[in-house]
């Protein structure tokens, strides 16, 4: 198996300035975020909220900065301190959390605070070792907030530092085979005095000029110790491993609506995908099988219409709900409550089971054609 490869000597003799050019850029360039300390104020003492640090963090996995903001806002609206997210009903976490998808994120969330009030007083463990214990906290999230909010060295590697490492040690060994050599690298090269800045630096570096396609290595900071970028040959890093092909499930998504257009919605299963989330009706689809289609699976007789099909992807899968619409003053033996449109926003509905309700009331308001 081809192995990392180091092939330009100025890396190995320009390591040490890595760290100097990278915080002298990140000084002048910082991206503002409601949850970063800039670095003028940490220069004289000022550190992040470890509150603050976690929970953004853990909205920031699998989702963009752009779209994290505005929940990160509400969140710290509604919850300003971590007691009262813990003091809060976990059905109250998944209303708020609702659109960021990858909801065992926000169930790990609600379960981390009542450990932190439980165990460790209100106060988030400073070490990574101590943190990676804590409920939905793995090996990055624990690196990120020992840096970021306690400038312990940890050294932290997400996706846009993976990409900056691949490119500058022109590392040719595909990821994820690659991450734990490039994060011995990453370490050798840490920045001991400002390791959440570095960590923080890099990854503003990944997202604003290093970026997938396109990087803009004429005014990158590192340009000139960058291996790939002697060679002329940076979009070809980092190197991965090709991509599994997802399957595509089936699925039928019933949607009942009384006549002051409230629609019934149940909750799912504590266990599995979506777990705890609002829905309506559907068939037993996942990951690994199809679930049932067509108006016979429907889980009562009723006027059903087919409104069209909704598809949605998942980290594992796509997936494609037929969807059924019928209006009912009430309907029998089917469990669940109405949710009247002006309480429909605020359900825990994940995004899938939206775009089911918004198709199905979109088209059932169209006139039918004569």
């Amino acid at each position: 198996m081809e192995q990392i490869s180091i092939t330009d000597t100025t890396i190995s003799q320009g390591e040490a300035e890595i760290a100097q050019r990278l915080l002298g850029w990140y000084d002048q360039n910082a991206r503002q975020m409601p949850w970063r300390v800039p670095p003028h104020d940490h220069a004289v003492g000022v550190r992040a909220d470890s509150y603050h640090v976690w929970l953004s963090e853990v909205m920031l996995q699998q989702t963009q900065v752009a779209t994290v903001q505005n929940y990160f806002r509400r969140f710290i609206e509604r919850w300003p301190t971590i007691e009262e997210l813990a003091h809060e009903d976990e059905e109250e976490v998944l209303k708020e959390w609702a659109g960021l998808g990858y909801y065992s994120r926000a169930r790990n969330l609600k379960k981390c605070a009542d450990t932190i009030i439980r165990d460790h007083a209100g106060v988030f463990p400073r070490t990574m070792d101590a943190l990676i214990n804590l409920p939905g906290i793995g090996e990055y999230t624990a690196a990120a907030i020992a840096a970021i909010a306690f400038d312990e060295p940890a050294t932290v590697m997400d996706g846009n530092i993976e990409r900056v490492m691949a490119r500058l040690f022109r590392i040719t060994t595909p990821f994820p085979e690659a991450k734990p050599q490039t994060r011995e690298l990453l370490s050798g090269i840490l920045d001991q005095e400002r390791p959440g800045e570095f960590a923080q630096a890099m990854m503003d570096l990944g997202a604003t000029i290093c970026t997938p396609r396109k990087p803009q290595c004429l005014i990158c900071p590192l340009a000139g110790l960058c291996s790939a970028n002697s060679k002329g040959d940076v979009a070809d890093f980092p190197r991965k491993m090709p991509k599994k092909t997802k399957p595509t499930r089936k699925g039928a998504a019933f949607v009942f609506q009384r006549n002051d257009g409230a629609v019934l919605l149940r909750k799912r299963g504590d266990r599995g995908l979506l777990a705890g989330m609002s829905e309506v009706p559907t068939t037993d689809w996942n990951s690994r099988q199809d679930g049932a289609t067509g108006v016979s699976s429907a889980p009562i007789d009723a006027n059903w219409e087919l409104k069209g099909q909704v598809r949605h992807t998942f980290t594992h899968f796509h997936l494609a709900l037929e969807v059924w619409h019928s209006s009912a003053d009430e309907v029998q033996d089917l469990e669940g409550w109405w949710s009247v449109p002006e309480n429909l926003p605020s359900e825990a509905l994940p995004t899938v089971f939206k775009k089911v309700i918004e198709l199905a009331l979109t088209e059932a308001a169209k006139p039918r054609a004569k």
